[in-house]
C-alpha cells in the first residue's frame, strides 16, 4: 500500500513537470528511494498552482544559539536573513501560536504579539515596516513563515522599555524576562562577530567550513575500484541523448563532462574542484583513475550513491533530455562556488 501511494505521489510529481504517460508509468518501476525523490517534486508543482513557485528560496540553514535559546534560522536567495515564526515566538516564550486577533487592534501585517494596545506606545514606526511575516521555501522546498532576524532585538527592546514604564500585563511579564536573555546572548554573539569582521576571521571560517565539507567526502588515500555507477544511469543518458548503447564499447569524452555536470558539481560545495586537484592525468589529458576512488567510505561514497539513484530515477521518469534537465535542475541544484575561493579557484584553473 505504501508503495503504491509513493508511486502515485511520484507520478503527480512528473505529471505537474510535464510528463507524458509514458514517464509516469515508468515511475511504477522505481525503487522506494527513487519514489520518494521524486515525490518530493510533487512539493513544487503544488506551489507553482497555487502561485507560490516565486517564493523566495533559502540556501543555507541553520541554528541560531543565544545562551540557551535555539532559534532556527535561514538565508534566502535574495540574501535576507530570517528566524523561523516558531522559532522566534518560542525564543520569545511564547506559544507557537497566538489567540485570535479579536484581542488585539493593530496592523494585521505586525505579529500577533506586538499588536496589543498596552505595546502601542513602544512601537516605533521603523519597527512597523520591518516586522511583516516573511513567506518563504526551506532548501528542502517546503513553504515555511519566518521574521527577518533583525527583528528579534527589536522586539526585545519593545518588551523591555514596556517593562520599564510598567506598561506590561501580568501575562506579559515573562516575555520581558526571556527579552532580557535573549537581549544579553546577542550582546555576546554579536561582540564575536564584530571582532571576526574586524580581524578578517571570518574568512578563516568559511576556510574552516569548505575544509570540513572537503574532509568528509575526499578520502586521503585512493579507494579500490568497484563498480559504482550503475547501468541503469549510463543506459537512461544514452536513452535521453539518443546515443545507442553497449557496454562493451567505449563511451563518448562528453558523458563524462555530463557525468561532471550531474553528478560530482551536486554533491557538495567544492568536492569537484577537489577530486579534480587530486586525479593525476596521463600524457593525453585523461584522468589516470575515476573520481569516485577518492570519496570516502564512510561519508562520500553513501552520499554518491544516494545522488545516483535519485539522478537516475529523474531520468528513468523522462522522455527527453529536454524534459529531464530541467526537473534535475530543480530537484538536485548544482551547488555555486563559494566567494571566498573564485579568485582561488580561477589561479588554479590558468594552472
Amino acid at each position: 500500500m505504501a508503495d503504491e501511494k509513493d508511486a502515485m505521489e511520484a507520478g503527480k510529481a512528473l505529471s505537474a513537470l510535464g510528463a507524458s504517460k509514458g514517464g509516469i508509468a515508468r515511475a511504477k518501476k522505481l525503487t522506494p528511494e527513487q519514489r520518494s525523490e521524486i515525490a518530493r517534486i510533487a512539493a513544487e508543482a503544488r506551489w507553482a498552482k497555487q502561485g507560490k513557485a516565486g517564493l523566495p528560496r533559502a540556501t543555507h540553514e541553520g541554528v541560531l544559539h543565544v545562551g540557551d535559546v535555539v532559534i532556527p534560522c535561514a538565508v534566502l536567495e535574495n540574501g535576507q536573513r530570517v528566524l523561523t515564526q516558531s522559532g522566534l515566538m518560542k525564543a520569545l516564550g511564547r506559544a507557537r501560536q497566538a489567540k485570535g486577533r479579536e484581542y488585539y487592534d493593530a496592523d494585521v501585517n505586525m505579529p500577533a504579539f506586538l499588536t496589543a494596545k498596552n505595546l502601542r506606545p513602544f512601537i516605533s514606526k521603523d519597527l512597523e515596516v520591518t516586522s511583516s511575516q516573511i513567506e518563504f521555501r526551506t532548501v528542502r522546498g517546503m513553504v515555511a513563515f519566518g521574521y527577518p532576524a533583525e527583528l528579534l532585538p527589536k522586539v526585545c527592546d519593545v518588551f523591555i522599555d514596556a517593562d520599564e514604564a510598567r506598561a506590561l500585563t501580568k501575562g506579559q511579564k515573562h516575555v520581558a524576562v526571556q527579552a532580557r536573555i535573549l537581549i544579553r546572548g546577542l550582546a555576546h554573539v554579536g561582540i564575536i562577530a564584530l571582532v571576526d569582521e574586524a580581524t578578517g576571521y571570518q574568512d578563516e571560517r568559511a576556510r574552516d567550513a569548505l575544509a570540513r565539507i572537503l574532509e568528509a567526502f575526499i578520502a586521503k588515500e585512493l579507494r579500490a575500484w568497484v563498480r559504482t555507477f550503475p547501468t541503469d544511469f549510463y543506459k537512461e543518458m544514452f536513452r535521453l541523448r539518443k546515443i545507442p548503447y553497449r557496454e562493451d564499447v567505449k563511451r563518448p569524452q562528453y558523458i563524462g563532462v555530463l557525468t561532471n555536470d550531474l553528478v560530482y558539481s551536486r554533491l557538495a560545495p567544492g568536492v569537484l574542484d577537489e577530486l579534480r586537484r587530486l586525479t593525476p592525468r596521463d600524457e593525453k589529458g585523461r584522468l589516470k583513475h575515476h573520481l569516485h576512488r577518492r570519496l570516502t567510505e564512510d561519508f562520500g561514497h553513501p552520499k554518491l550513491q544516494q545522488h545516483l539513484s535519485a539522478v537516475t530515477a529523474l531520468m528513468k521518469a523522462s522522455d527527453t533530455w529536454d524534459q529531464f534537465k530541467p526537473m534535475v535542475d530543480r530537484a538536485l541544484p548544482k551547488y555555486k562556488p563559494l566567494p571566498l575561493f573564485d579568485a582561488q579557484d580561477k589561479k588554479e584553473t590558468e594552472k
